[in-house]
């Protein structure tokens, strides 16, 4: 009997080894290996494939003799879900969509393909759920239910074969962690089971220029699931994230090949179902009636528009030999480099203070414009003096005090007049050409010229 060859993979990078080891070489992450079967190549004379990238009989062609007036996109029927992927459904993509138990993941794709199945063809396979569950979750929300197609199918073959048949447009499969191949003997949800599922339902989706829809879980640190060459297999990764204690839900784009990465969604999960929120800056703008010290509003930009926040910032006298650094929404790595930057260059010193700071709603600031609002927030506390209702801030900060330029400037700042504010401390290389009107614009190039501003 031939031995059976086997092989050690990182779940978090993808790089496979010949014996098992603590830690991988290339990504240092501990105890990330799993084992998985190798097979033997075959050659597929599946007429599924006989089209895709690889397969024989492929023809050089240069990019002006490609043809892209064929490929439309679909409208998804919701304007904040087209946004995070680029326009609309691209023919022949395949989308991972992530996310923590009861975000939303299912009522967003069902709500989708309900309104899709009114003109073309869509199909929902299920492997988590029963068809009466869909059901009933489709009865309650209200949704049309007499087109839209279901299969309840956890094998990666049966599912296939009946995506030939019908030939749907859109496919989804709920959830990836779930179907299984009969020809690997490891149990649904493994590395090998995963990596192989994917990659044959990506391959007929790019053969058959099928949209498909793939669901993922992720860990309990809020990545996604499985191995990381997932995530390189299909076109794009977005991730539908909010807190147990909201009701609104972020859809933020990780990567995308059809449009902008990190564009951001947002929704509001109601009785039915999720309502996209085509103003979200005024929902993370309910401040209260009476403006405290350490509040201040920021301009953020996600993906392809600008954001309206609040950060608020509370300083305290410490009773500890090491005072606390807490960051929710912001880099803490960042916070503390910049409570340097404020001691050194702008005559504060924290050192023996409690620092805390918040973005509210929930919203994760990954960009580094919020810097001088963060700065602006924590002297308002410090020195609990509250800054004026109407004035908006942003702008990066360097180590040497200076104020460095964001991009977009001048967009961020007609959204900021646009949403009532009449004030804005921003970069002096940010400054408008033209006057903007009812807004008066302060640029700065130091930390100590943003404090006499105020």
């Amino acid at each position: 009997m031939a031995k059976r060859k086997t092989a050690y993979v990182c779940n978090d990078c993808g790089s496979d080894y010949s014996k098992w080891q603590g830690q991988c070489n290339d990504c240092g992450a501990w105890n990330t290996l799993s084992e998985i079967t190798l097979a033997a190549a075959k050659p597929s004379n599946d007429a599924r494939f006989q089209g895709y990238a690889g397969a024989a009989g492929g023809k050089v062609q240069t990019l002006n003799e490609i043809d892209l007036q064929s490929m439309p996109r679909i409208s998804s029927g919701t304007e904040e879900f087209d946004r995070v992927l680029g326009g609309g459904l691209v023919h022949g993509s395949a989308v991972l969509l992530g996310g923590h138990p009861g975000a939303g993941k299912s009522t967003l794709l069902l709500q989708t393909l309900c309104h899709l199945a009114q003109t073309q063809e869509v199909l929902y396979v299920t492997g988590e759920e029963s068809l009466q569950q869909v059901a009933m979750r489709a009865d309650r929300l209200g949704l049309p239910t007499d087109k839209l197609k279901l299969l309840s199918e956890t094998n990666i073959d049966q599912i296939c074969s009946q995506a030939q048949q019908h030939k749907p447009k859109v496919l989804v499969v709920d959830s990836i962690q779930v179907v299984h191949m009969e020809s690997i003997s490891s149990a649904p949800g493994s590395v090998s089971q995963v990596r192989e599922c994917a990659a044959l339902l990506t391959r007929f989706a790019k053969e058959t220029g099928t949209v498909l829809l793939l669901v993922g879980h992720v860990t309990k640190d809020g990545s996604l699931a499985g191995p990381k060459v997932l995530e390189h297999m299909i076109d794009c990764s977005i991730l539908l994230e909010g807190s147990e204690d909201s009701r609104f839900r972020t859809l933020r784009g990780q990567k995308n090949r059809f449009g902008a990465v990190n564009e951001l969604g947002v929704f509001a999960m109601t009785e039915q179902g999720l309502k996209e929120v085509k103003n979200p800056s005024a929902i993370f703008l309910s401040r209260a009636n009476e403006v405290s010290s350490g509040s201040l509003v920021m301009v953020v930009w996600e993906g392809t528009r600008p954001l309206l926040v609040e950060i608020q910032a509370l300083v305290d006298d410490s009773s500890l030999g090491n005072p606390r650094r807490v960051a929710v929404g912001l880099e803490q790595n960042r916070l503390a480099m910049l409570l340097a930057v404020l001691h050194r260059h702008g005559g504060l010193h924290v050192g023996d203070q409690d620092v805390f700071v918040n973005v509210v709603g929930g919203v994760k600031v990954l960009e580094t414009s919020a810097d001088l609002a963060l700065l602006l927030a924590i002297v308002s506390s410090f020195r609990d003096q509250p800054l004026p209702e109407d004035l908006v801030v942003f702008g990066e900060v360097g180590l040497s005090g200076e104020i460095r330029p964001v991009p977009s400037g001048q967009e961020r700042i007609i959204e900021a007049a646009k949403h009532g504010f009449r004030r804005a401390i921003v970069p002096k290389a940010n400054m408008p050409r033209q006057p903007i009107a009812g807004m008066t614009v302060v640029g700065v190039s130091k930390l100590a010229e943003a404090l006499e501003a105020l």
